[in-house]
């Protein structure tokens, strides 16, 4: 199938309706069908202000990136990046075009995902 990588990059600590913004995210593709996503934490990096975070100093704790990525169809997309929108997050986000499926699917799997690579 084709559709999409989506993936968000927020602040460890940034905060939407008093939850952590990478959890409301999670929780939102959720409620909205999405077929499943994932938030991984960075070791180190870097955003617009060119300043180097790391995960070793303490004292930066909360300053880390967290990814929160799904994969997705269109209107899943689209979903997500206007509630986003509704909700006025400010996120940097990137949607990649991608194509996926599970191999060897089982009887639990959608058949619209059960394709062959």
């Amino acid at each position: 199938m084709n559709g999409s990588l989506l993936r968000f990059y927020v602040h460890e600590d940034h905060r939407q309706h008093g939850r952590l913004v990478w959890e409301w995210l999670l929780e939102q593709g959720n409620r909205l069908g999405v077929r499943g996503g994932s938030a991984f934490k960075a070791m180190a990096g870097f955003g617009r202000h060119h300043t180097l975070h790391e995960a070793r100093f303490f004292e930066l704790a909360g300053t880390l990136c967290v990814e929160v990525e799904f994969i997705v169809t269109p209107e899943e997309a689209q979903k997500l990046l206007d509630l986003v929108h509704r909700e006025k997050v400010r996120l940097f986000y990137a949607n990649v075009p991608a194509r996926f499926g599970v191999i060897s699917p089982d009887a639990a799997d959608p058949p619209a995902i059960a394709e062959d690579p």
